[in-house]
């Protein structure tokens, strides 16, 4: 298979999360091949935390931009906000201890690209 075949194989979801707005997490990227390696990159560039699940992946780049995660997906969701409490970023990984619990709070809107 040639690397052509593999990049069009990659899917990338974003999430946001704003519990003031939204009743559950929302796609805002969305993309296959080329724009998935993007959206990937992109993310990791910008220090947010990227989580590999290729089914999942495939289900939500089928949902439209803007719309929120269906409730049968909650838990594959929860599950990966689970697995990111304990991120933490290589910028505030390298704080003094006391700037690093003025930096506690995530805000209230998070993405994970997939």
């Amino acid at each position: 298979m040639s690397e052509f075949d593999d990049l069009m194989k990659q899917k990338a979801v974003a999430l946001k999360y704003n519990p003031d707005k939204n009743g559950a997490p929302v796609i805002v990227a969305s993309g296959m091949g080329y724009l998935a390696e993007r959206i990937t990159e992109t993310a990791m560039a910008a220090g947010v935390p990227v989580y590999e699940d290729d089914s999942l992946a495939t289900l939500l780049t089928q949902l439209q931009l803007g719309a929120e995660i269906p409730m049968e997906l909650y838990q594959a969701i929860v599950d990966i906000y689970l697995y990111f409490l304990g991120y933490i970023p290589e910028k505030e990984q390298e704080l003094p201890e006391e700037e690093d619990s003025e930096e506690g709070d995530l805000g209230n809107e998070e993405e994970i690209p997939d």
